[in-house]
């Protein structure tokens, strides 16, 4: 059963977007990006209040560079659809299982991003989740 409210237009979406952003890591690191994507959707706050929708997530100003990248405007192929779909349905993985964030540096993880510590890197993705203090919702919705 889904998360979050979503239509065949907004998985292909979200199979764009993980597809541009991890490829490279492979099934389990394009599943991590949609889990912090949908975390985005259900957390309700930090930088993503308001934010209830595959859309908004995606398209939210500055939050994804595959946006910027021709790739991301590919057509979605049914793996990474597949993909989006478990991660609509609530299947999440460590390290994304709570992160709001993720980025890839050029050597190691940094301590904190976003002022929010560090929990744990897949591949070449270091994954950020926030404290309770900050975002007491994303431990509440699932």
């Amino acid at each position: 059963m889904a998360v979050v409210r979503a239509s065949s237009a907004d998985i292909d979406l979200l199979a764009r977007l993980l597809r541009a952003e991890a490829e490279g890591e492979g099934q389990l690191g394009m599943l991590l990006v949609g889990n912090v994507g949908i975390n985005r959707i259900r957390a309700n706050c930090s930088d993503f209040k308001g934010i209830r929708t595959i859309p908004q997530m995606v398209y939210q100003p500055h939050a994804f560079e595959a946006l910027i990248h021709g790739y991301f405007y590919q057509r979605a192929r049914e793996s990474e659809r597949r993909l989006a779909r478990r991660a609509i349905n609530g299947e999440r993985h460590w390290p994304a299982k709570y992160s709001l964030w993720y980025f890839r540096p050029p050597g190691d993880c940094p301590p904190t991003w976003y002022d929010q510590p560090f929990v744990g890197r897949y591949k070449l993705h270091c994954f950020y989740e926030p404290t309770g203090e900050t975002c007491e919702n994303i431990y509440n919705t699932f």
